[in-house]
C-alpha cells in the first residue's frame, strides 16, 4: 500500500475557513502531525499532502488546504491554491465551526456540480456545549458532528468518507488486460533512452506489466530494435503490441498490420482521462493556423533533457506536420491557466503522476473554453500518420477521431 503511485490513490481534500480545524482533522485521520496546528488563523499556507492507507479504502492522499477566507494579497493566493486543489480531489471534506456562509455553499455546489462527493463536518463539539443547528446543505452532502481535537465522532467521520468514496474507485484500475484474453501475450516495447531512469522502467511501463499479470496474461518486454526478434520467438502472433509513443514509427514497420498495435500513452489516455475527447483533440491538429498558441501541460516537474518530449520533440513534430508557425506556452505540476480560451490546442502529458479526477477536471475546463485537448502519445501518432492504427483496439475513439477530422476509416 505504501508504494502505490499517488496517481492511483483516492485523493481526499479538506477545505474550510481559517481555524475551522482542518489541520487537526488531517492529523487525526493520518495519525501523524502532518500539519502544524496553532490558534493563530492562517497557519496552513500551501496545500500539504499525506499519503497513507485508510482501510477499507486502501491507499489515499489527504490534502490539507489554506483557509478559504484567507485575506491580504498572499492570503488570496493561498486561498486560490486551495481552490486549485478542489479540481483534483475525489472526495471533498468541508469543515466548519459555527460559521457556514457563501464560501462554503459555493464550494459545495461546485463539488456536487462536478460529481465530487462531499462530507460536511461540523467541528469543535468540545468547544460548543450547545452547538448551533445544521445549516441548509444539499441532501447529497453527508453530515458529521465531531471534535477533531478530542476524536469525538471520528468513527462516524471515517464511515462517512467510506460511504462517500466513488463506487468506481479501485486501487488498480484496468490499463490493458481487458483488451486481451486471459492467458494472452502482449509485447511491450520499451526504449532505453536519456529519459529512462537508470536501473528502472518508467511508471506507466511498470504499471502495464503489473496489470497484465493481474489479468493472468504474459508480457514480453523488448527494446524497439528487437521487435522483429521478439515476434519470431513466439509460436503464434501476440494479441497486442504496446510501444512507447516515441518509437511508434520504427515499431510500426516491424509489426504486421494483422497484429493490433497501440501505445502506452494511449492506454493511459483511457485510464486517466477520456479517449474520445483526446481523439477529437488529435483531429484538431490539422486545423492549426499560423500564430496559433498551443499550451503544453505537464503533470509532473521531471528533469528536462535537451530533447524533452513536451518542450522540444512535440513542438518540432507539430511544426513539421502542420507547416505552421505556432507559439507554445508551458506549464507543469498542478499549474493550469484559467485563460484557456487563448489557446487553439492543449497538449497534455500521459498523467502518470496525477489522478484521473485531476485530468477529468482539466478536460472539463478545456471543454468549457471550447479548446481541443490531446495527450502526448496521440499527438505523436497523429503527426506520424499512425493514429488510425494506434486506435485500432478502441473503435469508439477511432470513430470520434474520424468524425471530428471529417475522414473515413
Amino acid at each position: 500500500m505504501t508504494t502505490t503511485p499517488k496517481g492511483f490513490r483516492l485523493h481526499i481534500g479538506v477545505f474550510g475557513r481559517r481555524n475551522a480545524g482542518k489541520s487537526t482533522l488531517v492529523n487525526l485521520a493520518s495519525g501523524q502531525a502532518v500539519s502544524i496546528v496553532y490558534d493563530t488563523p492562517g497557519t496552513t499556507t500551501d496545500p500539504l499532502e499525506k499519503a497513507m492507507e485508510f482501510p477499507p479504502l486502501g491507499p489515499v492522499v489527504w490534502i490539507d488546504t489554506a483557509g478559504l477566507d484567507d485575506d491580504g494579497t498572499l492570503g488570496r493566493q493561498r486561498a486560490g491554491r486551495a481552490r486549485d486543489v478542489a479540481l483534483r480531489v475525489d472526495v471533498a471534506v468541508v469543515v466548519f465551526a459555527g460559521c457556514w456562509g457563501d464560501d462554503e455553499a459555493r464550494l459545495v455546489d461546485d463539488f456536487l456540480g462536478r460529481g465530487v462527493p462531499v462530507v460536511a463536518v461540523k467541528n469543535k463539539l468540545d468547544a460548543t456545549p450547545r452547538p448551533d443547528p445544521w445549516p441548509d446543505v444539499p441532501e447529497a452532502v453527508v453530515r458529521v458532528d465531531m471534535s477533531a481535537a478530542t476524536g469525538q465522532g471520528f468513527d462516524e467521520f471515517r464511515q462517512a468518507v467510506i460511504r462517500a468514496a466513488p463506487a468506481d474507485f479501485v486501487e488498480s484500475p484496468v490499463i490493458v488486460r481487458d483488451l486481451v484474453p486471459e492467458g494472452g501475450t502482449v509485447i511491450l516495447v520499451v526504449p532505453i533512452d536519456k529519459e529512462a531512469p537508470r536501473g528502472r522502467l518508467i511508471l506507466p511501463q511498470v504499471q502495464t506489466i503489473r496489470d497484465l499479470l493481474d489479468g493472468f496474461c504474459r508480457a514480453l518486454v523488448c527494446r524497439e530494435t528487437d521487435v522483429g526478434a521478439a515476434l519470431d520467438s513466439l509460436k503464434r502472433p501476440p494479441d497486442l503490441v504496446v510501444t512507447d509513443s516515441q518509437a511508434f514509427h520504427e515499431v510500426s514497420r516491424s509489426v504486421p498490420e494483422a497484429i493490433p498495435l497501440t501505445g502506452f500513452s494511449i492506454l493511459f489516455a483511457r485510464t486517466k482521462g477520456d479517449l474520445a475527447t483526446f481523439s477529437r483533440g488529435a483531429a484538431a491538429i490539422d486545423r492549426l493556423r499560423d500564430g496559433d498558441r498551443v499550451l503544453v501541460a505537464e503533470s509532473c516537474t521531471h528533469h528536462r533533457e535537451d530533447d524533452d518530449i513536451g518542450r522540444a520533440k512535440l513542438p518540432a513534430l507539430l511544426g513539421k506536420k502542420t507547416g505552421r508557425r505556432l507559439e507554445f506556452d508551458f506549464v507543469s505540476g498542478h499549474d493550469f491557466p484559467d485563460t484557456l480560451q487563448d489557446y487553439a490546442l492543449v497538449l497534455h502529458c500521459g498523467a502518470c503522476m496525477t489522478s484521473r479526477r485531476a485530468v477529468l477536471s482539466r478536460l472539463a475546463a478545456c471543454a468549457a473554453a471550447g479548446v481541443p485537448v490531446v495527450n502526448y502519445g496521440m499527438a505523436i501518432a497523429a503527426c506520424l500518420g499512425l493514429l488510425n492504427r494506434a486506435l485500432g483496439p478502441f473503435p469508439g475513439a477511432a470513430r470520434a477521431y474520424h468524425e471530428s477530422s471529417g475522414t473515413t476509416e
